[in-house]
């Protein structure tokens, strides 16, 4: 049974991030640095917490220290590695903010589905934009546009600063 597109297995959902957070899909790229500068903004004003999730697969996700040619790694190892890799990622950002709590959520699933669930009792979901329009946009679907449709609490879709 294929487990691809599920959370951490076969029925494992992601825990929702605790209620009155914001929450923040990081990718590593530059408008996901720009949406996590934008939540940690908003939650130093607003005394919340912030998670930082990252949606992962066996394909995108980093080689677990220790891994060698013919190892199959846990998922736990593959879970801690983008842990890690995320936390090096967003950590020139949320140095700027040392007052605001962040903890880091790397979730097996798609993106969207993923941070979905995580949002369902945050305060507020922010994600940032890729760039795709037209014709590649439409036939991959948008992360940022599938939030805003589908999540229950409000989405923050953060474009890239100049």
């Amino acid at each position: 049974m294929s487990t691809e597109g599920t959370f951490n297995g076969p029925s494992h959902a992601p825990e929702p991030a605790p209620a009155g957070s914001i929450v923040v899909g990081h990718d590593g790229s530059k408008g996901a640095d720009d949406a996590l500068a934008m939540a940690l903004e908003l939650a130093q004003q607003l005394s919340a917490p912030v998670v930082v999730s990252r949606a992962w697969s066996i394909a995108t996700a980093p080689r677990p220290e220790g891994w060698e040619f013919g190892y199959v790694p846990a998922m736990d190892e593959f879970t801690a590695a983008v842990r890690e890799e995320l936390e090096r990622d967003a950590h020139q950002v949320t140095e700027g903010f040392p007052s605001v709590p962040v903890t880091y959520e790397p979730v097996h699933a798609p993106p969207a589905k993923s941070l979905i669930a995580i949002s369902h009792e945050a305060r507020m979901l922010v994600v940032g934009t890729r760039g795709r329009g037209g014709l590649t946009g439409m036939l991959l679907g948008s992360v940022s546009e599938q939030c805003v449709r589908h999540a229950v609490c409000p989405v923050l879709v953060v474009r890239p600063r100049s």
